[in-house]
């Protein structure tokens, strides 16, 4: 199960955008925090790379180059890590425990009237990401509060 970079690149945006950023999921997955991190550094650390660059070299010189080249390189390097992780995550198979969490949500969901792709045997991470927003997005507060007391 080889993916390119550029491949996981494009899944972990999209499972960027497909995760629910629920409070209720916070202290279950991790994906609630790097999804978070990574956003946040999309936004924050092309501006900071640029100010470091200029700072460096208004403050050290020009004889500093490779340092400040090295720096910027770290800050844009960030969320390409995060989102990195993201898509890797995204192709990863839901371990036993997991899976089995995700057939009971998918079962009741169904018999709650929801329209859904057909259950996996082996599903992976994005798959139960889109079971979550659907949960969140068509089922009552009341039925999914249930599933993470």
């Amino acid at each position: 199960m080889s993916q390119t970079v550029l491949t996981m690149l494009k899944d972990g945006q999209h499972y960027m955008k497909t995760w629910p950023m629920r409070k209720e999921l916070y202290s279950f997955f991790p994906e609630c925090r790097v999804v978070a991190a990574t956003k946040f550094a999309v936004k924050t650390m092309p501006p900071a790379a640029m100010v470091t660059c200029l700072l460096l070299i208004q403050n050290l010189g020009t004889d500093y180059i490779p340092q400040t080249i090295a720096m910027a390189l770290f800050f844009l390097s960030l969320p390409i890590q995060g989102l990195l992780w993201l898509g890797h995550r995204s192709e990863q198979y839901l371990p036993p425990q997991l899976n089995s969490w995700y057939q009971d949500v998918h079962s009741k969901m169904r018999s709650h009237g929801c329209h859904l792709a057909a259950v996996k045997t082996k599903p992976k991470y994005k798959e139960l990401a889109q079971l979550l927003k659907t949960a969140f997005n068509d089922l009552d507060n009341a039925l999914t509060k249930h599933w993470f007391s």
